[in-house]
């Protein structure tokens, strides 16, 4: 398959990165490597990927709480948004698998260690930031929604979710506005983790690369969510174990994707 490079009127810091086209089949290809990344390390990783469904529960127990219960979803879903952060480590094991050198689990926090930190401590407190501001996005839908009625215990708010207008106006809006987030997480971070873990760039160039990336290829960066939203989706069940495959697998998928997109 011929891919394309893409070097005219780019943004400043993006002319000596140079970012690629790519195709449907690039997705499919890099979900392969990924696969065959996460079988070779014969799940010797997996506990890291049962991180996440541990912060998830602990979301959950704490939105039990009556008064945090607004935030139940909404910090579950957007836990979504740390994804490419978690998964640096991933980053570096496929990069050092593809160059043939060792990739045990001691190099998983080498990102943390080197040159890397400082840019992925950068891009972490952006996706930090944007988990907080939908947060608040989050909040302020149910209290245009629900505000009125007080605060309600969860079998209230469940039993009036889909029985009434004001829950079907929550749930419309809200994912509207989740859906906003996704598509700005995914854009900046689309190649912006898995360049600074391979190259000596600050995380101000790997997000606009990360931003024309996703200008250039609309459709495969579309598609990329909708395979990471599915295959997250799917590691939720049952309660979110499945995600100690998913993580990992993605975090090696995304590595080749990069590769494919800008290019080791």
């Amino acid at each position: 398959m011929a891919i394309t490079m893409e070097s005219a009127a780019l943004p400043r810091g993006v002319e000596r990165v140079g970012v690629r086209r790519i195709g449907r089949a690039d997705l499919d290809w890099a979900l392969a490597e990924g696969w065959r990344d996460f079988r070779e390390r014969r799940g010797d990783l997996m506990f890291l990927g049962l991180i996440y469904p541990a912060i998830c529960a602990a979301a959950v127990i704490i939105a039990m709480n009556d008064a945090m219960l607004p935030l139940l979803f909404p910090a579950v879903a957007g836990l979504s948004i740390a994804g490419p952060a978690v998964a640096a480590g991933f980053y570096e094991l496929a990069r050092r698998r593809e160059e043939g050198r060792e990739s045990d689990w001691s190099h998983f926090f080498d990102p943390l260690k080197g040159r890397s930190r400082g840019p992925i401590l950068v891009l972490t407190a952006v996706l930090f930031g944007l988990f907080l501001v939908w947060l608040a996005a989050a909040y302020a839908i149910y209290a245009l929604t629900f505000g009125a009625e007080g605060q309600m215990r969860a079998a209230d708010l469940f039993g009036r979710l889909f029985s009434t207008q004001a829950g079907w106006e929550m749930v419309i809006f809200g994912n509207l506005a989740g859906l906003g987030f996704a598509i700005v997480s995914l854009v900046i971070s689309f190649v912006s983790f898995p360049m600074v873990v391979d190259r000596p760039v600050d995380a101000g160039t790997a997000l606009r690369t990360s931003i024309e990336a996703a200008r250039l290829n609309p459709a495969e960066t579309a598609g990329w969510g909708l395979r990471v939203a599915a295959l997250l989706a799917l590691g939720t069940i049952p309660f979110a174990v499945g995600l100690a495959v998913v993580l990992p697998w993605l975090g090696y998928a995304t590595w080749h994707l990069y590769t494919r997109v800008v290019g080791p």
